[in-house]
């Protein structure tokens, strides 16, 4: 049983805000709206809400989890950012594009690229999941909420809760969100890469 939370852009309530926040620290998990589409939520470090996420979207070890964050301070908390890298995510931020950097020692292995021990970082430019993040204190783990056999379907939100329902403990629903994937940049490399192009555009 999955419950839904109605929620408005405009006049956010702050205890409905509250509300998701509490999910979260109870160990729940969230699906809830992002400038790129509804996506899956959870906090770090919850294994139990991950494997439920890697089962729901049949991942393998090579998918990049994605820390959305409030600000640059948070992103530095939890990836290496050499200055270039600063300054591109800075002047590409808040808004649709995730970047793959090296990950710090704050975050959990079973979070990184196994292989290369990196990590997903977004700052989302969406009221209800910065909201969201700041009652939280703490930057979100996330995953996109596209279920395999429905990447080539158009979903509206009702859509998308019956797709989860049972799946998720909360489905923040912010009525519909056009699924419109972030662009994806490899910053661990000596010149930025775009590993796919969704979105948000980016020039070097």
């Amino acid at each position: 049983m999955s419950e839904r939370l109605e929620v408005r852009l405009q006049g956010l309530n702050p205890r409905h805000i509250d509300h998701v926040a509490a999910v979260l620290v109870r160990g729940g998990l969230i699906a809830y709206p992002t400038d790129s589409g509804y996506a899956l939520g959870w906090r770090s470090g919850n294994r139990k809400a991950q494997e439920q996420v890697v089962r729901m979207r049949q991942l393998d070890q090579r998918h990049h989890f994605t820390y959305c964050c409030r600000t640059l301070s948070d992103v530095s908390q939890l990836a290496r950012v050499d200055n270039a890298a600063h300054r591109l995510i800075r002047q590409h931020t808040p808004g649709p594009f995730t970047f793959i950097l090296p990950a710090t020692g704050n975050v959990p292995k079973s979070v990184q690229q196994r292989k290369t021990r990196t990590i997903g970082i977004r700052i989302p430019e969406h009221a209800v999941a910065q909201a969201i993040i700041s009652a939280m204190d703490e930057p979100l783990l996330s995953s996109s909420l596209i279920l395999p056999g429905t990447q080539d379907e158009i979903m509206d939100n009702e859509d998308l809760f019956d797709a989860v329902h049972g799946m998720v403990d909360l489905f923040v629903d912010a009525g519909y969100c056009p699924l419109e994937p972030s662009t994806l940049v490899d910053l661990t490399g000596d010149q930025p890469l775009i590993l796919r192009q969704g979105r948000g555009v980016i020039e070097f």
